[in-house]
């Protein structure tokens, strides 16, 4: 199976960019084809369905619905985000469990000319796909640029090993998928202990002192484990994690600038694609001095350039990030001087030796 249906979900044109520009990137190099949904509407998040349940799994299974109709050759439905991909397998499987549910969404589907018969749509996340069914070898072999002498602390968040409604995944308190996805890049990956825990949701704005702690609790382990950098799959742990730290650090007097990247960001560096087409520069946390040590940045131009967190003008608001013309140049061309990527540059010590 090659080709996919795909259901975009909100935050890759938003929070999410860099996410989505990469996984498109990735998934074109490595042979997938995504073919995105006519239509498709918000999954709800996490918040509809603790308001009033029939309509939340009504607005979720109109995706399935379309999805459905979309079919030529039963493919998947393949989600990137985390919370997508729970609340489409979720809706699926307790429409299968719970006849009356089902009879309630449909009823409400029909209204505009749909019908969802639960089990007809496989639902997919992006990573359990290229474990899988693209298989470490190909990704391997599609390796040009190992991410040597880069320590990256795997995080996959709460909502996709678990509850895990289709069984997909072997070990839900400890799974080593993405730990081995990027073992098979080159990158030095740390045992990261809490690679399952809650990064806070939207406590942040409900109880921002314990949304706050769950961050620094996530982000010290990290440090803790002499992490360059932290790797999710997740649009909202991603922003959550990056657009926070300035607040977390006013809070508890920590100087943390921990960044977090998509683990298709990393890919797509590892497999020689233009780090600029792949998001690099976008995170509010700049992930180009750890970068640095595969060679694509040397140290003295990313400790010049690396931005100091930005508070929020309005502390009720949402993290909408906005990047200044200084971080637009950072997700630009390499500036005169720089080695090229994949080089090491004069005065760096090559990747892989004893860390400064």
């Amino acid at each position: 199976m090659s080709r996919y249906l795909y259901y975009p979900g909100c935050s890759m044109d938003g929070s999410g960019r860099a996410y989505g520009e990469s996984l498109t990137a990735v998934c074109e190099h490595l042979g997938l084809t995504l073919a995105e949904i006519d239509d498709w509407n918000c999954c709800g998040a996490t918040e509809y369905v603790g308001v009033s349940l029939s309509p939340a799994y009504a607005l979720i299974a109109r995706n399935l619905a379309i999805a459905s109709k979309s079919q030529t050759e039963r493919e998947p439905l393949v989600a990137a985000c985390s919370a997508c991909y729970l609340n489409l397998a979720k809706a699926d499987s307790y429409m299968k469990e719970r006849p009356l549910l089902n009879e309630r969404v449909n009823v409400a589907l029909d209204a505009g000319g749909l019908h969802y018969d639960p089990g007809s749509v496989e639902i997919r996340h992006l990573l359990e796909v290229i474990m899988n069914d693209v298989g470490l070898d190909k990704v391997r072999a599609s390796v040009v640029k190992p991410l040597a002498g880069l320590r990256v602390a795997p995080y996959l968040g709460c909502m996709l090993p678990r509850p895990d409604p289709d069984h997909r995944w072997k070990n839900h308190e400890r799974p080593d998928d993405l730990d081995r996805l990027l073992e098979a890049l080159g990158a030095d990956v740390v045992d990261f202990p809490l690679k399952t825990e809650c990064c806070g949701g939207h406590m942040t704005q409900i109880a921002p002192k314990v949304g706050l702690e769950l961050i620094k609790r996530l982000v010290d382990e990290a440090e803790h484990h002499l992490a360059d950098m932290m790797v999710t799959v997740c649009p909202m742990c991603q922003i959550n994690i990056d657009a926070y730290q300035g607040e977390m650090n006013a809070l508890f007097h920590t100087k943390h600038k921990m960044p977090i990247v998509f683990f298709t960001q990393l890919m797509g560096v590892a497999f020689g694609l233009d780090p600029k087409k792949m998001g690099i520069g976008r995170e509010l946390t700049n992930a180009r001095l750890a970068l640095k040590k595969i060679g694509q940045v040397p140290v003295a131009a990313a400790a010049e350039v690396t931005p100091a967190h930005r508070p929020r003008p309005d502390k009720r608001a949402l993290p909408m990030p906005r990047m200044a013309a200084s971080d637009e140049a950072l997700a630009g061309e390499v500036p005169a001087g720089v080695a090229p990527a994949g080089e090491v540059p004069a005065g760096v010590a090559p990747a892989g030796e004893a860390r400064q």
